[in-house]
């Protein structure tokens, strides 16, 4: 299991690194047929100490933060937490890790067969460069300072509200298995979920 360990106002010392990586290697027991990563992240504020945890496995991530006034506590709550989230989920994650498993074997079956046929008939693939025109304008004009991209992976709600919970976030894009369009399922007030589907005028062309 590959732990990428950072720090932040903080001296990440050799046993502090080195429990690090113990308590989150313990995750790699749940998923041993599958790699993992991690990235460990490690902060002073004051007299908070925070870890954040974001694991990497088959697809999907698991994400935990924890804060005391101690680091080594910060670390042992986290992994708490992240444990509790595998157990809660573990039958629906070893299931998703199959069918990654299944999907990314039979596309390889596909991709190898295509390039056994470009390889006979001699093809040679066309390279396409397009250009982007930035325009200026004058006055004021709120601008986009941040951009994040992610693959917006096809699985049915059920799915995609546990990897909401598993990143410890208000809402989650997805590509509905179902429907095959994009939606959003948040959590709600009440502790519930909602989801939010596109819908499209007649007029309209997807």
């Amino acid at each position: 299991m590959k732990v990428m360990i950072y720090g932040k106002n903080i001296d990440v010392t050799p046993s502090l690194k080195e429990y690090a990586e113990e308590k989150v290697g313990k995750l790699e027991k749940f998923f041993d047929k599958d790699p993992m990563e991690a990235q460990v992240t490690l902060e002073v504020d004051k007299e908070r100490h925070i870890v954040e945890i974001t694991a990497h496995v088959g697809g999907l991530i698991l994400r935990g933060e924890e804060e005391t006034g101690d680091m080594y506590a910060s670390i042992d709550g986290v992994m708490d937490k992240l444990e509790r989230q595998v157990h809660k989920y573990k039958t629906k994650i070893n299931r998703r890790l199959r069918e990654k498993r299944q999907q990314e074997q039979e596309e390889y079956r596909q991709k190898r067969t295509q390039q056994l046929m470009e390889d006979e008939k001699e093809l040679m693939p066309e390279e396409v460069k397009t250009a982007a025109e930035d325009e200026e304008e004058d006055g004021f004009d709120p601008e986009i300072v941040r951009t994040k991209s992610f693959p917006v992976k096809p699985m049915h709600v059920k799915e995609a509200a546990m990897q909401m919970d598993l990143l410890d976030h208000d809402f989650f894009v997805f590509t509905n298995a179902d429907t095959d369009e994009v939606n959003v399922v948040y959590r709600r007030n009440d502790g519930n979920y909602g989801l939010i589907e596109p819908i499209y005028n007649n007029n309209n062309t997807r």
